[in-house]
């Protein structure tokens, strides 16, 4: 999988981590993601609880790249921090599968919204623009999602990603065997903070993602 074109609209003011791995096998979450996942929520439990999300430093950058997109982040949340309000409220974590836990964990861990998809599914070229009149996909758990004007993920058969809700299109299943990673971060992320994070996220999938008695290729 190449790189992600920015459309115009977009450059100066995002930045995009990308990472693409396989062979992965989809299973249920070890005990041992779960405890990273459970570990990193109970941090935020003790350190943010009742306190808004306005005053929450570490959510300042997912909203600041909302409002770059020209999103209002107090009517559509990022993901991460949808992730992030469940824990300071104590709320379990979701509980999907080893890769959506994944993505889950590393979304949590950087309070930056993420997708994730099935890369046999993705097709062509990718770019980052905003969405067109009319344009909308069937959304995971969320039936239709309107997509005009709001920034989408799209490749050859169209739009299947956006920094609050992905498609069922390119949604990761239990037959998945490669994987695409996309972190979306402001400009204000530097490279090196974002790189950090990547890096996280690839060591997080070859720890967990990997086939029995087999390596996992992460680039």
């Amino acid at each position: 999988m190449g790189p992600v074109a920015l459309a115009e609209a977009f450059r100066g003011t995002v930045r995009l981590g990308v990472i693409s791995a396989a062979p992965i096998a989809v299973r249920p979450a070890s005990d041992a993601l779960r405890a990273e996942i459970e570990a990193i929520a109970a941090e935020y439990a003790s350190a943010w609880s009742g306190r808004p999300p306005s005053e929450v430093g570490p959510l300042a950058p997912a909203r600041e790249l909302y409002r770059a997109l020209g999103i209002d982040p107090t009517r559509h949340r990022p993901s991460s921090e949808a992730l992030f309000r469940r824990a300071v409220r104590g709320q379990p974590m979701p509980c999907v599968s080893n890769a959506v836990d994944v993505g889950n964990l590393c979304s949590l861990r950087f309070l930056l919204s993420l997708g994730l998809y099935d890369a046999d599914a993705v097709h062509g070229d990718v770019a980052l623009r905003p969405g067109r009149p009319g344009e909308t996909y069937e959304g995971i758990r969320k039936g239709t999602v309107h997509l005009e004007g709001r920034p989408v993920l799209v490749d050859a058969e169209g739009p299947f990603g956006n920094p609050t809700s992905d498609s069922l299109r390119t949604s990761v299943t239990d037959a998945t065997t490669a994987l695409w990673m996309v972190v979306f971060a402001p400009a204000s992320v530097h490279e090196a903070e974002l790189e950090g994070h990547l890096g996280f996220a690839r060591d997080a999938i070859r720890r967990h993602l990997a086939p029995p008695g087999r390596g996992v290729d992460v680039q």
